[in-house]
């Protein structure tokens, strides 16, 4: 099996196109199912039945997991017995009928305007760390970036006279997000007065807007702690991370009468169900409209 599972990660690699983070969270993902198949005595993959695929989900769901998490590791286990069944490999797919959880019912922590201006107020910006660290929280708010996007975004991504920003999601598809005068003031600020200082230990080619102070690009461990930093800072109890910002953007849009489809578009989501689930966040903005436009209501 753990050749099948590597034929699979090679399969993934040419054919799929898939980002970096999704490959290696889908070989996670399958490493721990065929680890909890060996448990049970699974010599062949043949012999995996489906009560296999349920006690294996319902097992990381009592260590804890997040549904996204448990949903994540259903959609990589269909996709790779999927694969095994197009190839020949496997007799009967008995993944193909399993539902994904309903990811909608799951409310994203999202932070509230108040504390968003609290977060985005929290950084120094007479230093060059804060000035970079106001223009990142700004950026996340402003325009819905995970975190893998804004760690990579290039001077040349940068629109601003414009107005918009070009960056390179899953699966490599760009796309074009607009990004608000006040994060493109402050990425302005930030690339004319503290870049400089930290691109003092960078190589000449080195074109990433965020910079560390020895002139290295940031990595996520980085943005994520930085970021729950200032939110202790400013005083915010909830656990943050850069992707409740991009929770916070998707909600706030929706919640001051955005279309679901932009929002989609803007956050680079392949498929409308999964931007859903931001409906349920605000439930008193649908009842208004449902109030205003109903004929019976």
């Amino acid at each position: 099996m753990r050749f099948l599972l590597d034929q699979f990660m090679d399969h993934l690699v040419l054919e799929r196109g898939l980002s970096d983070n999704t490959r290696q969270a889908y070989g996670r993902d399958l490493s721990e199912f065929l680890n909890f198949l060996a448990r049970r005595g699974r010599s062949s993959i043949q012999a995996v039945p489906r009560r296999d695929i349920i006690d294996f989900l319902m097992e990381g769901k009592q260590k804890g997991l997040a549904a996204s998490s448990l949903a994540r590791r259903l959609v990589a286990i269909r996709v790779f017995f999927r694969h095994l069944s197009q190839e020949g490999l496997l007799a009967a797919n008995v993944a193909d009928a399993l539902e994904s959880p309903r990811l909608w019912k799951i409310l994203p922590p999202t932070l509230s305007v108040a504390e968003v201006d609290r977060l985005l107020g929290a950084p120094d910006p007479s230093r060059p760390r804060g000035l970079r660290d106001r223009a990142i929280l700004e950026t996340f708010y402003a325009t819905g970036l995970r975190v893998s996007e804004l760690a990579s975004l290039t001077l040349e991504s940068l629109h601003g006279d414009a107005g918009y920003i070009r960056c390179v999601g899953k699966g490599d598809k760009e796309r074009v997000v607009p990004i608000g005068r006040r994060a493109l003031a402050a990425v302005q600020e930030w690339i004319e007065r503290g870049r400089p200082v930290f691109a003092q230990k960078a190589p000449p080619e080195e074109r990433t807007v965020f910079l560390s102070s020895r002139g290295r690009p940031l990595s996520r461990v980085v943005l994520w702690r930085d970021i729950r930093g200032y939110a202790v800072q400013a005083g915010i109890r909830k656990t943050i991370s850069p992707h409740m910002l991009r929770h916070s953007f998707a909600t706030h849009l929706l919640a001051n009468g955005a279309s679901l489809r932009i929002i989609q578009e803007m956050l680079g989501h392949a498929d409308i169900a999964t931007t859903q689930i931001y409906t349920h966040v605000d439930q008193g903005r649908l009842q208004s409209v449902h109030q205003k436009f109903h004929p019976r209501a």
